[in-house]
């Protein structure tokens, strides 16, 4: 008998892998902040095959409280699965003309999230995040969705916090966040451990995440807060805004279940 699985660990009977094979259904409550970056230090972090995006400096800031499911389900009676939270940082920039983002920075706080995400091309790290919840109720402990609502997000790496944001609501909005609208172009990295072999990874490619069934709740809008804190082992800082836009507040869905090799760069 051959083992099973999509990810490792492979058994007998498959059930025990990391990630579930795909399709990979998601929805999820977002908090989005448009922001300018130094340009230099936003271009910077481009991977090859990207150019910097006209706009100079272009950014959004992303927060999440996610939950996910493979084809069958499962995971929703099993909510440990299923749930999780995520922040990431995205750079604006062209890829052959075509404006595109790239994500900079992400960190989540669930394992089969991180591992998903590094089989999809985002650099996804461990950490702690907490987002203010919505409940539909009002009352002094839902902030709702109306002019003035609150909404704060938060990120700590190892120990040290690396990200503060608050939105607070105006109104509904017309057009949502536009920073993060173009398509995500990332790069899928694995390396190799052989001796002599360690710059010449396995798999270094350009790759543009592909989705479907796609929903979006309302949209509403405000003024933003946001900081991003270095430390001695995150560059995060680097790209700290100099200018700040506006800040959203919305729940989407999509699924996920293909993956679009725009170039191989080994």
């Amino acid at each position: 008998m051959s083992l099973r699985g999509y990810t490792l660990p492979r058994t007998p009977e498959g059930r025990s892998s990391l990630v579930p094979y795909p399709p990979w259904h998601y929805v999820g409550t977002f908090l989005v902040i448009d922001y300018w970056a130094d340009p230099e230090k936003a271009a910077a972090f481009l991977p090859e095959g990207l150019e910097p995006h006209p706009d100079p400096g272009r950014c959004a800031f992303v927060a999440a409280d996610w939950q996910s499911c493979s084809e069958a389900g499962d995971e929703l009676v099993d909510p440990s699965r299923s749930q999780y939270k995520e922040v990431f940082v995205v750079v604006d920039a062209l890829l052959d003309g075509e404006e595109v983002t790239t994500c900079a920075y992400i960190w989540v706080d669930r394992d089969f999230a991180l591992t998903r995400g590094w089989i999809q091309g985002f650099p996804k790290k461990l950490g702690s995040i907490w987002m203010t919840r919505s409940f539909g109720l009002g009352g002094p402990a839902d902030p709702g969705l109306e002019p003035g609502a609150r909404f704060g997000a938060t990120c700590a790496a190892y120990e040290r916090r690396v990200a503060e944001a608050t939105v607070t609501l105006d109104r509904p909005s017309e057009g949502g966040p536009f920073h993060n609208a173009p398509p995500i172009v990332n790069v899928r990295h694995f390396p190799r451990l052989e001796a002599g072999s360690h710059d010449a990874p396995a798999v270094h490619q350009l790759v543009r995440a592909v989705s479907r069934d796609r929903a979006v709740s309302e949209v509403w809008e405000g003024s933003a807060t946001l900081e991003l804190f270095g430390a001695p082992h995150e560059e995060i800082d680097a790209l700290a805004p100099v200018r700040l836009g506006k800040g959203y507040r919305f729940t989407f869905r999509y699924t996920v279940d293909d993956l679009e090799t725009v170039k191989e760069l080994t």
